[in-house]
Formats: structure tokens, sequence, C-alpha cells
């Protein structure tokens, strides 16, 4: 049997237009259902959110007194290239009462070096340890240590703006309220990547979590920047080592033991991001894997009603799985079809209207995103003529990390703590 005729039967057959239509439609409904969401959420809640406390700027004693005491933890692995500049930072945070805790997790660089200008601080504290063992048993050993209920997790890399706490500490008047996630923001905008990263944020990631929390659940507090309820995280059985994104793995055990996660927009925290190809793809093919084990692991919650908030969460990313695994399917059945010379079903070089209609909805989803968070990050507008490229160079890439990842979806998580290694190369504003 020739290539051509088995082309053909493929794409004759009714499991190949099944494919095709759902290639083509997963989408158009999504972008809709998105935006619609998300501006639901900005008229409804963005515009309703109270200004922060107007002892702010100024508490009196009193006021300073009755505020929650909150502890920073910032857990570090060889980031001598940006601990000082964001440790200062977090220092400078307009809040009256919280600490620091940075937990070294056994670096080999200069880290310790960095922070040693700034260990004057009262409130800056530093735990070493020896041995690397990852971030999540970073984040275990410091919880006992921590004197605040709420906690803030940063990464080491992050800046938070002044106001952050501001923002995130009243939601924690609810007792249901678990974890409030921050608003990250791409400092490092000096190369078309981190540009891209820059429209992604905004059109993608908040929009997603603006659109989850109508919604009621969301798929993961930001790891960068989020604050917890220390309670509910021992509650839960703290963070997971095993687990390669332990932000996933929490948020989800948390809200199946239904807690409150929402999300903050006005708490910004700017952060950088990786400017080459290479660490791109190895940070969103770790992404892909923590959330396929993370889906694998909590694949009990579509039996389950008590949990049946989670559902629109758990379907949603799964329909993002099997919509990537598709992509990859017919990118390679079409780059195939056009070798042999045998024009294939579905696909066109010259845009039709499906094509089409994917493509103005995509860049309407991506403006959309921009036009919402530009009143907390004004520069991102700048950057908005650079989503033409989102559907070309994002899309292929997070096709491929999360096919790769795939087999994680049926893989039980490892036994062994799940090590970290970074390579910061500094920031440029």
């Amino acid at each position: 049997m020739s290539v051509e005729s088995v082309l053909l039967a493929i794409q004759a057959s009714p499991p190949y237009w099944i494919v095709l239509v759902f290639f083509a439609a997963y989408p158009i409904v999504t972008s809709i259902m998105w935006m619609i969401t998300a501006l639901l959420f900005r008229w409804r809640w963005e515009n309703a959110m109270p200004p922060p406390p107007p002892d702010a700027a100024a508490p009196s004693a009193a006021a300073a007194d009755a505020r929650p005491f909150v502890s920073v933890l910032v857990p570090a692995h060889d980031e001598e290239a940006v601990i000082a500049r964001s440790v200062a930072a977090m220092l400078a945070i307009d809040y009256p009462a919280f600490e620091i805790i940075v937990i070294d997790d056994g670096s080999c660089d200069g880290t310790l070096a960095a922070l040693a200008p700034l260990m004057g601080d009262a409130r800056l504290r530093l735990v070493r340890k020896s041995v690397n063992e990852g971030k999540a048993m970073a984040m275990n050993d410091a919880l006992p240590l921590a004197r605040g209920e709420i906690l803030l997790a940063l990464d080491a890399d992050a800046e938070p703006d002044a106001q952050l706490l501001n923002w995130i500490v009243p939601h924690f008047d609810s007792p249901r309220v678990a974890a409030v996630t921050g608003n990250p923001r791409v400092l490092n905008t000096t190369t078309f990547l981190a540009r891209l990263q820059s429209v992604e944020f905004s059109s993608i990631i908040s929009l997603l979590r603006r659109a989850q929390r109508i919604w009621g659940r969301i798929v993961t507090v930001s790891g960068v920047v989020a604050a917890l309820r220390k309670t509910a995280v021992v509650d839960v059985g703290g963070f997971s080592p095993n687990m390669p994104t332990e932000d996933i793995e929490l948020t989800w055990k948390l809200q199946k033991r239904h807690y409150d996660v929402r999300y903050e927009p006005r708490a910004i925290c700017w952060m950088s991001v990786p400017q080459s190809y290479r660490g791109h793809f190895r940070q969103r093919l770790r992404w892909a894997r923590g959330l396929a084990q993370v889906l694998h692991k909590h694949r009990d919650v579509l039996t389950t009603w008590n949990c049946r908030r989670l559902w629109p969460v758990f379907v949603e990313s799964s329909l993002s799985i099997l919509w990537s695994l598709c992509f990859v399917f017919l990118t390679t059945l079409w780059t195939v079809s056009y070798a042999v010379g045998l024009p294939p079903v579905g696909a066109s070089p010259i845009p039709n209207l499906w094509g089409m209609s994917i493509a103005t909805l995509c860049l309407a989803q991506l403006t959309t995103g921009v036009l919402i968070d530009r009143r907390y990050d004004p520069q991102v507008l700048r950057y908005l003529p650079y989503a033409v490229w989102y559907p070309i160079v994002y899309w292929a890439l997070l096709a491929l990390t999360t096919v790769l990842a795939l087999p994680y979806l049926f893989r039980r998580p490892r036994t062994q703590a799940v090590r970290w290694q970074t390579a910061r190369t500094g920031k440029a504003a």
C-alpha cells in the first residue's frame, strides 16, 4: 500500500473529520467563552473592588497592630544574579507588619554573599539548607518558622509592587479563603520572546484567571506570587515535593477541601522570564508535565459530586491537552501530504473561513486581555503588535510541549523530591 493511499484512507475516515471539526471548533468556542467571562469579572468585580485601606500609606499604631502579620517566604537556589534586587523590593513593601524568610536551598553560587548587605534589616531572616531538596521542600521547611498566619510566597526573582499586601490581605477576612494569587508582570521586555510573553501574561494567563473565577475554581495560583493561609496549607499536607509544579498541585488540594482560591489583579509583581528559546521550552515542558500529573492524581474529582465545581477546569484542561494532540497529529499529517504532492483535506495555504475565524478570535482575545490589564501595566499596550505572532510561535510550542508531556498523564508521581535548577542571568528594566 502506497503512502498516498494511506493518507487518502485516513483523510476519508470519520475519525479524521471528528478530529478536524474539534481542532477548528475548540479555539473558537474557548476564545468566546474566555472573553465573555473575563469581561464579566472585569465589570462585576474589578469595578466594584474597594480601594486599599485608608491607613495603607501611613497607618496609625492602633491600625498597624490590628492588621494581620504576614510572613514572606522566598525559596532560592543559585539566585546570585537577582536575589539582592528582589529582596530589596520586598523590603520596600508598604505594609506595617511583615517578615521575609529567604530559604537558601543548597546554593552553589554567591547567593548568600549577595544577600549579606541586606541582612542588617531585622525583618529579613535566612534559612540555610546544605542540600538542594527542591522548592516544595524548602517551602515546607519554612512553614514552622513563619510567624504569620498569612504567607506570601514569592519567587527569588520577583519584585512586588509596594501596595501588593494592601490589596491581597483583605481577602483573608473571609475564613474560607485559603489562597490569593497575584498578577505577575514581565520586567525584562528587551527581546522578542520576552515581549511575546508579556502579551501572554495579560491575554492568556490573566484572562483565564478572571474567567475561571467566574466558574468558581481556578487551575493554579501563580508560583511567582501567591498569598496563602498557613493553617489551610498545613491542613492539606503542605507542598508536594514529588510534583514538578507544586503550585498547581497545592491549588487543587485546597479546592478539593472546599477552600476558596481567588485572583487579585491589582496585586502586581514584576518578574523575569526566559529570554532564550531553550529556557522557555524547558519551562513550558515542566508546566505541561506538572499539569498532566495533577490531572492524573486528581482525576477522582470527576466522580465526586462534592468536587463538581472543579469539573469545568478539569474538563477544560483535558480538552486543551486533546487539542494539542490534534494539532501535532494534523500538522504532521498535512506536512507528509504536501511532501508527497497530495493536497490534504482541511488544510489550505490560502486563508479560508475557519482559519480566518480562528485567527480573528485569537487576536480579539489577545487584544481584550491587553486592554483589561493595561490599567495595571500600561507598557503592555506597546507590545500588542507582537500578538500577531502568538498563534504562529506559541501554539506550535505549547502543543509540542503538551504532547511531549502526555506520558505524565498516565504516570504516578515520583516518590522522591523534585529538585530544581535555576539559570538566572539578571534582569533588564
